[in-house]
């Protein structure tokens, strides 16, 4: 019973978050509101504790946030900007490793080796989730932004890959740079294999056994995709590989399969919804957990610490401090290279981005938060060595890696929007090939019903073929117009004369639509109708209005 209250006040926390960054009069990151409310909640008098245990944590939240992004992402900016994505992902995150766990090492005398650098590998993995909730929806320029996204969709990976060889080395005191560079690759593509592999035999499990490709009800198949990344990251995991990249690959990978191409309306209009309330409600679970964990962690270092010496207190704020600066030193030179060695292809290949100069590589820097990853990675560290001997240094990496948290938080919550002020970005940068899309669909759809017309005339009569062409006529006006609001050809005052036919034609539609819901429940508060003939008649005019709705979105 304890364990089902404190899941639903987990729950009524992640709405009363998103409910109050709304009604604030002032505009408060979404990730950090919810910290808050999980520090809220581990005040001692509110009796509610939470044990945080890694391996339940990285199987139950990390595998669908990163299988929905994964899904979500765009593809052909990926591979644009594969380059510095991989460079960040991989090279940042070694380099981080080596350099930061070196630096620990020096700074943290009593800090072992091999445990200064399990936490540099920690402290690699950044968090797009927290950064986007910082900067707020399309404040960050689209290049940066699925540079950073791209970047902490695969440095997870590679930075708990490099845990595990660090914590190996610590346990057993053997390391070899050879073996562990092998091993890598090995399990980096074995998890992306091994994602795929699970997705596609899904799509056709889903596409041939659950009649995906039939009118029903979908709820079985989306039930199957919410399995998909948990069934990716076991296998992974069980093989030996990263699961990690295995739910990464698992979400690209439904984007070409034909689940997505074959699948009915209604179950992507149902997926759609469901898998927005999960990464809505897992994402907010994340940081209502991680704000349970840090008060608790870095009160109690930091009160331990007081019982010796006010000293040893101000020492353990200045190892997060500098380590905070090494991190910072370590991102600016990385990505001031990388941009140094693209600059001459960035022209060519017109992949300049909004923001240039020093301000692009500091958004960059600063943008690389860290979240609850790290923090799980850290507690992950085993308490002691195999022969029950406590393992030196774990209770300094687990402080400093929760000081880091809280200060890149707090470092981006300030710094990225006074970067930021005064860049414009472009409402909707892909406007030219949506409107080319639109075109092209549109003509498609007036040759299909062209094609539709001459065979339905096969067996109709004179009177009957004047009809259908009367209903051709008028179901292809809709396109036509739409072309003519879409052609670049035609004269300025034409083609606003279109447009603006279109969005009258729309704006009484939408009206319409709700004329018909509102009428809907008057008949069913009258009697007149079931909650069955309600639903069914709700379900069409939804569709027909958010249709509606998003065309009109699209000629604002």
């Amino acid at each position: 019973m304890e364990i089902v209250f404190t899941v639903l006040i987990l729950l009524l926390s992640v709405a009363l978050s998103g409910a109050l960054t709304r009604v604030l009069p002032w505009q408060a990151p979404l990730p950090l509101m919810q910290i808050a409310f999980g520090a809220l909640l581990a005040w001692p008098k509110l009796g509610l504790h939470v044990a945080f245990d890694p391996d339940i944590f990285m199987l139950l939240f990390i595998p669908p946030l990163l299988f929905a992004d994964g899904w979500r992402i765009p593809k052909r900016e990926l591979y644009l900007q594969r380059r510095a994505i991989l460079m960040l992902a991989f090279g940042l995150v070694f380099m981080t490793v080596l350099a930061v766990g070196y630096f620990a090492h020096w700074l943290i005398p009593e800090l072992p080796l091999p445990i200064a650098f399990a936490l540099a590998a920690v402290l690699s993995p950044t968090d797009a989730v927290a950064l986007s909730g910082i900067a707020g929806k399309g404040r960050i320029p689209p290049q940066l932004m699925h540079i950073l996204e791209g970047e902490a969709l695969m440095n997870d990976a590679s930075g708990l890959v490099a845990l595990k060889f660090a914590v190996t080395a610590a346990m057993t005191g053997m390391f070899s740079l050879r073996d562990a560079s092998v091993t890598f690759a090995i399990v980096a593509a074995g998890g992306l294999a091994t994602g795929a592999a699970v997705a596609w035999l899904f799509s056709a499990l889903s596409t041939r056994l659950l009649n995906a490709e039939q009118e029903g009800d979908p709820a079985p198949g989306i039930v199957m995709t919410l399995l998909v990344p948990f069934a990716s990251y076991l296998f992974a995991e069980h093989l030996a590989l990263s699961g990690v990249l295995a739910a990464v690959s698992a979400g690209m990978m439904m984007n070409y399969t034909s689940f997505s191409r074959r699948s009915t309306v209604a179950a992507r209009v149902r997926a759609e919804s469901t898998w927005a309330m999960i990464e809505f409600v897992f994402n907010g679970m994340v940081f209502i957990m991680l704000g349970l964990q840090l008060p608790h962690i870095i009160g109690r270092a930091l009160l331990d610490a007081h019982q010796t010496s006010d000293v040893l207190v101000g020492m353990m704020i200045g190892y997060v401090l500098a380590m905070l600066a090494a991190l910072y030193a370590i991102r600016f030179a990385w990505v001031w290279l990388l941009r140094w060695f693209e600059s001459r292809r960035a022209a060519r290949r017109g992949l300049s981005g909004a923001v240039t100069g020093l301000r692009t590589i500091a958004v960059m820097t600063v943008g690389g938060v860290r979240g609850a990853v790290t923090l799980a990675g850290v507690l992950s560290i085993p308490v002691a060595l195999r022969n029950g001997t406590p393992l030196v240094g774990r209770d300094i990496a687990v402080f400093v890696a929760s000081g880091v948290i809280l200060g890149s938080l707090g470092i981006a919550v300030v710094g990225l929007p006074l970067l930021l002020r005064g860049i414009r970005t472009t409402q909707n940068p892909l406007a030219g090939e949506e409107r080319a899309a639109r075109a092209a669909a549109s003509q498609a759809a007036i040759r299909a019903i062209d094609a539709s017309h001459g065979a339905i005339l096969v067996d109709l009569d004179e009177t009957g073929s004047a009809r259908c062409a009367d209903v051709a006529a008028r179901v292809m006006d809709l396109y036509r117009r739409r072309l003519a609001a879409l052609d670049d050809d035609i004269g300025a005052s034409s083609r606003a004369h279109a447009k603006q036919a279109e969005t009258m034609e729309l704006q009484m539609r939408i009206a319409a639509i709700r004329a018909e819901r509102a009428m809907l429940y008057q008949l069913r508060r009258k009697g007149q109708i079931t909650d069955v003939t309600l639903s069914k008649l709700l379900r069409e005019v939804d569709l027909s209005e958010s249709a509606l709705s998003t065309r009109r979105k699209g000629l604002v």
